[in-house]
């Protein structure tokens, strides 16, 4: 049973963390995860990831997109989980063809010229296989102009039982996540949230038409670039369970490293960090996941992208907030670069606004004197996921998804080239900004946007007044106040006044003598006509004050201020 394994797995890894903090070698030592390293030597934050990839497929692309919200897991967690690898066991040949033609309708050798029975890739989500098509329908690509007859591309296939699969593991999460709550060890990571956001985006990556149209839009904005080479698909030939597009005959972006790279790498790593930049700052819509395996060098020396299940979005005023945040550093300016911070993310209602304008003051000191083409552009994203993480501040999606593309771009710029600086490109990207900002059509949609609410406003005020008037007058207007933590502080003080009315009645049958009495006349250490119910009232009471005063105690607020 899947829950067996699951519950299996975790305990073993959350056993590891336990011995961790003990000497006892003779037993840790023994317990070890799939690749024979010691897990009790190991960090919480690889003990994570080793759970989730001996988990298996699903727990895998769940780490993997956790690993976009640093601001929710810290920066620690999150770099340790892009380690994670999806990689799968392929699914035989003749299912890839029943799922094919399924799809079709029409037998695959009617549909390919070729096509590879053994796939070159197969990842947690699906296999790719390479194939030929011909072009004597021009309908079947996106581009019908093309004048080639046959043409290389790749098909990708989900695999076998992924989506039952899938939402199985996922509501397996959404349980754990549940129990996860009641855990000190968790609570901080908020998970039942986390679980319901990345189910979401789970579910929309088992749908290859989301990445065919991603691809489409991609194409539609960059036509008239000859820097950027996105593969072409073949809309005939995909569904909700496959894809097809051309195949990029280019090299990984690695291929500094040997004689087949056609350009300078300092170059390369310049435009493409351009290309990002311009994808994220003009056209708000970007590919996700720039690491080295989804970019390649084509042969004229264009840069091809690859992979566009995850792709990022942001709304022009998460982007005027984001421009108004680099500006505010630049310009040093704390309180417009903390308020921004508390506009963007959402804020808890105990939030220290003092101590937040000290650290983003620290933060603005540390790198806004740093030269730019010196500034370490992944280190401070880093520092500020942590802080805005450290007063539990949460950050939109697509906020959280920027600031790992941005860390993942800069990443592989240093890999191309140790001298990259994001921050010496992003220069032109700001005076851009500024110009931006000023522009006559830029105010005119913010006014249009402004006269659109104010509108909305003004229809829905009039309405809203004469039902909050007409309450009143009828006597059914209601305020509701939601006293937190109240119960039990009204139980603590029911609990207060029971005792003391016991105490005092207890103490008055004891004066005056209430029968049932023991002693009468005389007896030990001069004690005599003593109540029997007075006295078990003062030993009742006497238990419920000592039980009170422990509670109190225990809850660390008798003695705070």
């Amino acid at each position: 049973m899947r829950w067996t394994e699951i519950v299996s797995v975790l305990s073993k890894y959350g056993l590891a963390g336990w011995l961790s903090r003990f000497n006892i070698e003779f037993i840790s030592d023994r317990i070890k995860n799939a690749d024979g390293e010691v897990l009790a030597k190991a960090t919480q934050a690889k003990r994570i990831r080793s759970a989730l990839t001996e988990l298996g497929p699903t727990f895998i692309k769940f780490g993997q997109l956790l690993s976009t919200r640093p601001d929710l897991i810290g920066a620690e967690l999150a770099g340790e989980l892009t380690k994670l690898q999806s990689q799968a066991p392929a699914d035989p040949f003749e299912y890839v063809k029943d799922i094919i033609e399924a799809e079709q309708g029409e037998p695959l050798e009617e549909l390919f010229l070729e096509f590879e029975p053994k796939p070159f890739a197969s990842a947690s989500i699906g296999q790719a296989h390479l194939a030929k098509i011909s072009r004597d329908n021009a309908w079947l690509g996106d581009d019908p102009g093309s004048e080639e007859e046959v043409v290389e591309v790749v098909v990708k296939v989900r695999h076998r039982g992924i989506e039952r699969a899938v939402e199985t593991d996922l509501d397996i999460l959404a349980g754990l996540a549940q129990l996860a709550e009641r855990l000190d060890d968790f609570k901080n990571y908020q998970p039942t949230k986390i679980v319901a956001e990345m189910s979401r985006t789970m579910r929309r990556e088992l749908d290859f038409e989301r990445e065919l149209n991603n691809i489409r839009q991609f194409r539609t904005i960059f036509a008239d670039k000859q820097e950027i080479e996105i593969p072409e698909p073949f809309g005939r030939l995909s569904g909700t369970r496959m894809l097809t597009m051309r195949l990029l005959d280019g090299v990984s972006l690695d291929c500094y490293q040997s004689e087949a790279c056609p350009v300078d790498a300092s170059d390369l790593a310049q435009r493409g960090a351009n290309l990002y930049l311009e994808m994220i700052f003009q056209h708000g819509f970007y590919h996700a996941d720039p690491h080295p395996g989804n970019m390649l060098v084509m042969s004229d020396g264009a840069i091809g992208l690859v992979d566009f299940g995850m792709v990022g979005r942001i709304s022009e005023r998460l982007r005027e907030d984001i421009e108004s945040m680099l500006m505010a550093i630049v310009n040093e300016d704390v309180p417009m670069l903390t308020t921004l911070i508390k506009r963007v993310g959402r804020c808890p209602s105990d939030l220290n606004e003092s101590e937040l304008a000290n650290d983003v003051a620290d933060f603005v000191g540390q790198y806004s004197t740093q030269v730019a083409s010196r500034f370490d552009m992944g280190s401070a994203l880093n520092d500020f996921v942590e802080l805005v993480r450290r007063y539990n501040i949460v950050l939109p999606g697509e906020a959280s998804m920027l600031i790992k593309t941005l860390v993942s771009l800069e990443g592989t710029g240093r890999l191309l080239s140790p001298e990259f600086s994001l921050m010496e490109i992003m220069k032109p990207f700001q005076r851009m900004l500024v110009i931006k900002r000023l522009s006559p059509a830029r105010q005119a949609r913010k006014m249009r946007r402004f006269y659109l609410e104010l509108e909305r406003l003004v229809e829905k005020l009039p309405q809203r007044v004469s039902n909050i008037l007409e309450q009143v007058q009828t006597g059914s207007f209601d305020i509701k106040l939601d006293h937190r933590r109240l119960g039990p502080t009204a139980n603590r003080l029911v609990m207060g006044l029971m005792t003391s009315a016991l105490f005092l009645g207890s103490s008055l049958m004891l004066s005056f003598k209430v029968p049932p009495l023991i002693f009468p006349g005389s007896g030990p250490l001069g004690i005599q006509d003593l109540s029997v119910l007075g006295m078990m009232g003062c030993i009742a009471s006497l238990i419920m004050g000592l039980r009170l005063a422990w509670s109190i105690r225990k809850s660390g607020n008798l003695d705070q201020n």
